[in-house]
């Protein structure tokens, strides 16, 4: 059986998982890895453990080396950089009066490139800034716009949840989130309770939409006028977990009815009893 440990790159940053090979790591053990970027500095923050020899991760790297005392040194001086490259770009764009907002700054292990990672409203001419920061650091600098569902991914938080964003914890992209997927789970639209860190709709109303649509197959939809063993009415609820519907009738009640019951309307069997709620008629 092979095994994986989690690697963090960054204080409150994405774990990576990774191969540990011949490597025995515990949690607090500084790491060499390989990534895309090159080589980096990472600490182990899981501990290693078995997956079965059927399951595949894609893109799974193995650990490279143990770090040494001048790796770290030269980690420690990397993420002091980051920090003060972050602080002159945000005296920098307000000299100039920019209209962007500083997210984060990354720089490569070996120094050879600094991004600087930014929102805007629009398109921004910062090539006066760059010419500073190259002035300031004579290294490659590369200014990349993001949006701000990727700037809450960067800078991580709790949802409204309890738990880690969504985002920096496991998502590795974002897909397209709509108000019906919301509507379809019968949850309030109230911005604020549907909204995540960065404003837009929670990456989570994805996550049980296609179980949500599944399950109401069959079952009547929202407002619509059907025939009930007790008389003619019109669905206002839907319980999707308990698979229930709500019907206003027309004498001015409510009933709450299952599947099976609208089944027994069609058999003509009325001796059921049946849940009713005090209403108005329409």
């Amino acid at each position: 059986m092979k095994k994986i440990v989690g690697v963090r790159f960054r204080e409150g940053g994405k774990v990576y998982d990774f191969e540990p090979g011949h490597f025995v790591l515990s949690v607090g053990d500084y790491v060499m890895v390989k990534t895309e970027k090159g080589f980096t500095v990472g600490k182990v923050v899981t501990p290693p453990r078995r997956l079965d020899d059927d399951v595949e991760i894609p893109g799974l790297k193995k650990i490279f080396r143990l770090a040494t005392e001048e790796d770290l040194k030269q980690y420690e001086e990397m993420l002091e950089k980051e920090k003060k490259a972050f602080d002159f770009c945000k005296k920098r764009i307000k000299a100039r009066g920019l209209p962007m907002h500083l997210v984060m700054v990354e720089s490569l292990f070996d120094g050879s490139k600094i991004t600087f990672y930014f929102t805007a409203d629009g398109r921004v001419d910062f090539r006066e800034l760059v010419k500073d920061l190259v002035k300031e650091f004579h290294t490659r600098i590369e200014l990349r716009q993001v949006g701000v569902r990727n700037q809450a991914k960067m800078i991580g938080g709790m949802g409204s949840c309890g738990r880690e964003l969504c985002c920096s914890g496991f998502l590795k992209e974002f897909h397209p989130v709509s108000i019906k997927m919301a509507k379809e789970q019968n949850l309030s639209l109230n911005p604020s309770k549907i909204s995540g860190a960065c404003g837009r709709l929670m990456c989570c109303l994805k996550f049980e939409y296609e179980t949500y649509m599944e399950s109401k197959k069959g079952m009547p939809k929202l407002g619509k006028k059907i025939d009930t063993p007790l008389g003619r009415g019109r669905v206002i609820r839907q319980n999707i977990i308990h698979k229930t519907i709500t019907v206003s009738l027309d004498s001015g009640t409510e009933v709450e009815l299952t599947m099976e019951d609208l089944g027994l309307a069609s058999h003509g069997k009325k001796n059921k009893e049946f849940k009713m709620k005090p209403g108005f008629s329409d």
